[in-house]
């Protein structure tokens, strides 16, 4: 517990730090919005693999996430969180992957260390997806994903698109449009 809390001061630190001269390029797509497929070199335990949206979305749906970049105290708090949930998002029949555009040479050891080997993380080295789902930042001038959860059901349509620099608050919205999409369609 002391490392968590440990890490939350310095995420929280770190935001302050970055709040200031971070801007955001584009306003996130919105909830009902068609989710623009893709498919990226990614990493799961530490090993190369290779993700597809289409084919992610045929199990059911996709909890996607942006985050900035791998291994910066933020992320690495959104990545437990995300790892501490993942069997929750599993049972829920839920996917989830994390996409970054930063530092995507570093991928396949956050997955490892930070993802927990729970999920995927996709490298997005030139913000080419971030940008078609409206989440990149500029930051001391280069382009970053945005820190922006989104859920996808399996048709495609996008039921939840939530945009913020804290990281702790994704998880939970995520799960709760999770299991609003279950309650509306049962397995």
């Amino acid at each position: 517990m002391p490392m968590k809390n440990n890490l939350k001061t310095l995420a929280a630190a770190t935001l302050l730090a970055l709040s200031l001269p971070v801007t955001s390029a584009f306003a996130a797509l919105q909830a009902g919005d068609k989710a623009p497929d893709f498919t990226l070199n990614a990493a799961l335990a530490g090993k190369a693999t290779t993700f597809s949206l289409q084919q992610a979305l045929q199990k059911g749906p996709v909890v996607l996430y942006f985050f900035p970049a791998a291994f910066s105290a933020g992320c690495t708090l959104e990545a437990h969180d995300f790892a501490e949930a993942t069997d929750e998002f599993n049972k829920q029949g839920a996917t989830v992957i994390g996409v970054t555009a930063g530092n995507t040479d570093q991928i396949a050891k956050f997955s490892q260390l930070e993802c927990r080997d729970k999920f995927t993380v996709a490298a997005d080295p030139d913000a080419r997806v971030a940008a078609e789902y409206k989440s990149t930042m500029e930051y001391k001038g280069k382009t970053f994903s945005d820190r922006t959860s989104y859920v996808i059901a399996p048709d495609g349509k996008i039921l939840l698109s939530y945009t913020d620099k804290n990281p702790e608050t994704h998880i939970q919205k995520a799960m709760d449009a999770v299991k609003k999409y279950r309650q509306a369609n049962p397995a």
